[in-house]
């Protein structure tokens, strides 16, 4: 079986395009990977001898060279837009929790801790409820 089920023919242009981007070595590793398959599928490499140089399973290679016949380069090569989880919180409740965490600890406390956080900021109505991982994400983010 050649590299993938179907015959990969590459343009100048696109081959040329392929060896660019590896040259340059700018871009990420499943790119670069990406890049790797088609040309070695367009010259002709087996998928098992492919799999082994690349260390990527048959159905990657597979996938890659699909994606090339249907939708072209671009598309085989980058991924596509995921759409990701909404956000729990909006920005100005972000933002009350963030500065909460900048006022003056409780009493008896040095220093505001992430439950305390979490527990003010339901005490005070800034959200219906937060655990105190999401504190953290929160004030991770605000740095």
């Amino acid at each position: 079986m050649r590299g993938c089920d179907y015959e990969i023919k590459l343009s100048k242009r696109e081959e040329k395009e392929l060896q660019r981007l590896l040259k340059s070595g700018a871009s990420k590793a499943r790119k670069l990977t990406r890049c790797r398959i088609l040309l070695m599928s367009h010259e002709g490499y087996e998928q098992l001898e492919i799999s082994n140089a690349l260390t990527v399973t048959r159905n990657t290679i597979r996938n890659i060279c699909h994606r090339y016949i249907a939708e072209g380069l671009e598309s085989a090569l980058n991924d596509k837009p995921r759409s990701g989880a909404p956000r729990i919180f909006e920005g100005k409740q972000r933002a009350k929790i963030t500065a909460l965490a900048c006022t003056e600890a409780p009493d008896g406390r040095s220093q505001w801790s992430l439950r305390l956080l979490a527990d003010k900021a339901v005490e005070l109505c800034l959200v219906d409820d937060i655990s105190h991982t999401q504190v953290a994400k929160i004030l991770k983010k605000t740095k």
